[in-house]
């Protein structure tokens, strides 16, 4: 878990996203074992969301590895009712948004690196003040 200051800075930015991509229903944030490590959505599943991302970070990181195509980035899940995509937050943690049928897929994906990138950033500063071997 990251301390109680981390999880709103973090809520803060899963908050701003949702402002710049008005499409998406949810945003959460997780360790990459499944833990929620902040949240942004009235989806009362986040724990099973989280947890099903890590598996699926897991076989996401194993294809990509297996066909040569270096470290895991993003997944994209269409489904009939909208997305759900998930985003390397460092090597720690994902982003995992939920996006309505309509949602503008190039404009996410630019919107979720940029959020990504700053959450690993903040999970990186926790890991520092924590010293050396801490989880987020």
């Amino acid at each position: 878990m990251v301390p109680a200051e981390a999880e709103a800075e973090i809520l803060a930015e899963l908050r701003r996203l949702r402002a710049r991509v008005p499409q998406l229903t949810g945003a959460l944030a997780a360790s990459a074992d499944g833990l929620v490590l902040a949240r942004d959505t009235a989806a009362t599943e986040a724990e099973a969301v989280a947890a099903l991302t890590a598996a699926a970070l897991g076989v996401a990181q194993r294809l990509a590895d297996t066909t040569g195509q270096g470290g895991f980035r993003e997944l994209l899940v269409r489904g009939d009712n909208g997305y759900v995509a998930t985003y390397a937050a460092g090597e720690a943690a994902v982003l995992t948004l939920m996006a309505e049928p309509r949602a503008n897929v190039g404009r996410l994906h630019l919107e979720a690196r940029r959020s990504s990138l700053h959450i690993a950033e903040l999970i990186q500063e926790t890991i520092g003040r924590r010293g050396p071997g801490s989880r987020p």
